[in-house]
């Protein structure tokens, strides 16, 4: 790998991570067309309007299925997150706690 390319590969990331974030977006809406698509095919074949609803029920379970995968990805970042020092707050909290001086009243 040149050092060209090494110099690309930090300013690409982020764009890559924000179009993950817009693809959540994108997927709820696709999965509910196709949800209705497949809907109007079986009303279509069936004769029966409440077929649709079935396509409608599936597109609608997928897009939650597809904000629950999004969630899950977030939260572990999140927790790989927590885990650094810098960012480990209760740790840090719980140690100031434990320094403080008592500043209560005193009898002298």
């Amino acid at each position: 790998m040149s050092e060209k390319d090494e110099q690309k590969a930090p300013k690409i990331k982020p764009i890559i991570e924000a179009a993950d974030s817009l693809s959540l977006g994108i997927s709820i809406v696709v999965a509910v067309l196709i949800g209705v698509g497949i809907g109007l095919i079986l009303k279509n074949m069936t004769g029966a309007t409440w077929t649709l609803w079935i396509g409608v029920f599936i597109g609608i379970a997928a897009a939650v299925l597809n904000v629950y995968k999004a969630y899950s990805k977030q939260y572990k970042v999140f927790e790989e997150l927590a885990k650094e020092p810098r960012y480990a707050v209760k740790k840090k909290l719980k140690d100031d706690e434990e320094d403080d001086e008592d500043y209560s009243e005193k009898n002298y």
